[in-house]
């Protein structure tokens, strides 16, 4: 459902992606719940199932996730152009903070308020990437496909137990994915 690329709609794309890249800590998987609650939830721009591709996708193209997730809803909000503005939409803050921060990085990094607060922030980065990973598993979960459920476990015990590598995991995966979708298609086609 690609619209128009129209002025007011590029603009509500870039300052909901810059406002959301302006209070995202902690990283990529932080800003994936918040896209759901803004995209999903609120603006309804996206339906969960698209916001779930969304995310796997991102995961599994290289570059950073707020910046892969920006592309694809900019792009199916408003083509190649709204990929552009919902991209600078998402870069523009952490450009400007860190530009800010260099300028007195000795001064910041020194800082026992700022260090303290810093270490406070992992409490909510932590609990927001948690509620991530239950969002993600319950939809894999409501699937219902012992596969799907089974490749999540064996997937989680091999990076937290025996450290395999997240690349490997989600390679392999994609190629178990694209095997089951093969073999779905063929069985589709017999019937």
């Amino acid at each position: 459902m690609k619209k128009k690329a129209d002025a007011k709609t590029l603009w509500k794309l870039f300052a909901s992606m810059f406002m959301l890249s302006s209070c995202t800590f902690g990283g990529g998987f932080v800003i994936v719940s918040l896209m759901k609650k803004k995209f999903v939830d609120e603006k309804h721009w996206l339906d969960e199932d698209e916001m779930l591709d969304i995310t796997a996708i991102t995961q599994s193209a290289p570059g950073p996730l707020p910046v892969n997730a920006s592309v694809i809803i900019g792009y199916r909000m408003s083509g190649i152009l709204g990929s552009v503005i919902a991209v600078l939409g998402t870069i523009l803050p952490p450009m400007i903070i860190i530009s800010l921060i260099s300028l007195c990085y000795e001064q910041f990094r020194t800082n026992e308020i700022i260090a303290t607060a810093l270490r406070v922030t992992r409490a909510g980065v932590a609990a927001v990437i948690i509620d991530v990973t239950l969002n993600l598993a319950g939809k894999v979960l409501k699937l219902k496909r012992f596969m799907y459920t089974a490749m999540m476990v064996v997937c989680f015990v091999l990076v937290a137990v025996f450290k395999v590598s997240a690349m490997a995991i989600i390679l392999t995966c994609l190629a178990i994915g694209i095997l089951d979708a093969v073999i779905t298609c063929k069985k589709e086609a017999k019937a």
